[in-house]
């Protein structure tokens, strides 16, 4: 009797689950929905219920006739709905959608709508975009969004980062003739464990491993430089973020330059990565070359330079000089990475073209996610191999 009932039920609740899924229009579960349920239907149907004709206009899809249109009121009220019904990062997904779909990026500039969505970088990037046509009254609640997700990721990612990083750069640090008060012993027993004598019951030290004494001066150079077009939003905030985080490890000088045809130093606002954001321009071309030859001017110690390039590589200036300023680069001594994203949205789109060039050159390109990002850095810093993902992944 029991397994009858919970078969019913579980029944009962895969047709629901359908009929949510599948809309009034094409529904064919015969499953009616009260109460929650019909709520959560009507915000899912104001978003996912309309489609464009072959006149490219919307058009109703059988009892779907409910849309978000262009009313302020209306998306504020959806907006309060979805969060009511559900999760984070459903509401996310849903107010990214709505954007994209409905055309919401306008309503995006009344300070009243900022205040009700769910802030994510995908919204931090919109806003970014919408910066240069945003009203006065309405840049002061959007720099408060961009700052709340820009603390989430220093809270999430700067711990790990300044650790990863911090034991590279000590890595790199330590002398192997060191001064009897600067030998590290931990390091220098395991390092020599093999050396042990069982009758005398001690090791032998070989090898002296010791505390690099320069660990509070500066010791290497990172230049991150960011390709702002339109398709990297979700890069160049998590990228501002690093910038401002690596540029707070004193045994780094971080220099952070965005670019589209022109190139914008960024570097003295690192300590604030909402004014790094606000001062990118999201859109328009590119021209990785004339990046790559500023950020060359730049460097003076080659050997302990760190170059990383994010971008999608869809290069529109000379593309042969930009390979011979990378090969250039490498040949002094400096380590260069490419990126052609940072960012959790899986494979990007890129010029695989110019990647396979720059393969070639010894500097694979490859897409990379925020959490991978210190293990990427770590290694650059040591002159290790890239811990480069599987490319079969980022297909």
């Amino acid at each position: 009797m029991t397994t009858t009932t919970t078969t019913r039920d579980d029944g009962s609740e895969r047709l629901r689950r359908w009929r949510l899924v599948l809309g009034a229009a094409a529904d064919g579960t015969g499953h009616e929905l009260h109460g929650r349920d019909a709520a959560m239907d009507g915000a899912l149907t104001a978003l996912y219920g309309r489609q464009k004709g072959a006149d490219g206009q919307g058009t109703d899809r059988g009892r779907r006739t409910a849309g978000l249109g262009a009313s302020a009121p209306g998306v504020a009220r959806w907006l309060g709905d979805i969060r009511t019904y559900f999760p984070s990062s459903v509401v996310q997904v849903m107010q990214r959608d709505a954007i994209e779909r409905l055309g919401l990026s306008a309503l995006l500039l009344e300070p009243e709508m900022l205040e009700a969505v769910e802030a994510d970088v995908h919204l931090v990037g919109t806003l970014l975009s919408l910066n240069r046509v945003m009203p006065e009254t309405t840049k002061e609640t959007a720099r408060a969004v961009v700052r709340k997700v820009v603390a989430q990721l220093e809270k999430k990612l700067a711990t790990r980062t300044r650790a990863t990083l911090g034991g590279a750069l000590d890595r790199s640090a330590r002398i192997s003739r060191p001064r009897h008060r600067d030998i590290d012993w931990d390091r220098t027993i395991r390092a020599n464990l093999k050396n042990y004598l069982p009758e005398h019951r001690t090791v032998v030290p070989e090898r002296l491993i010791g505390h690099g004494r320069a660990a509070q001066s500066v010791k290497k150079d990172v230049v991150l430089c960011i390709d702002q077009s339109g398709s990297m939003a979700a890069s160049v905030v998590y990228a501002s973020v690093f910038g401002a985080v690596l540029a707070s490890m004193r045994a780094l000088d971080t220099r952070l330059v965005v670019f589209d045809t022109a190139v914008v130093d960024l570097t003295d606002q690192l300590d604030d990565p909402v004014d790094v954001l606000f001062g990118t321009q999201l859109g328009g071309g590119t021209d990785i070359n004339r990046a790559l030859a500023y950020c060359q001017s730049r460097i003076t110690r080659p050997a302990d330079t760190v170059v990383v390039l994010i971008s999608d590589l869809y290069e529109g200036g000379i593309r042969d000089e930009m390979l011979k300023r990378v090969a250039a680069m490498q040949a002094s001594g400096v380590q260069f990475v490419t990126l052609l994203a940072l960012s959790d949205e899986g494979a990007p789109a890129y010029d695989r073209s110019h990647a396979a060039a720059l393969a070639a050159l010894g500097a694979p390109a490859f897409a990379c996610t925020p959490d991978l990002f210190p293990d990427v850095m770590a290694a650059a810093l040591e002159k290790r191999p890239l811990p480069i993902p599987d490319m079969a992944e980022q297909r």
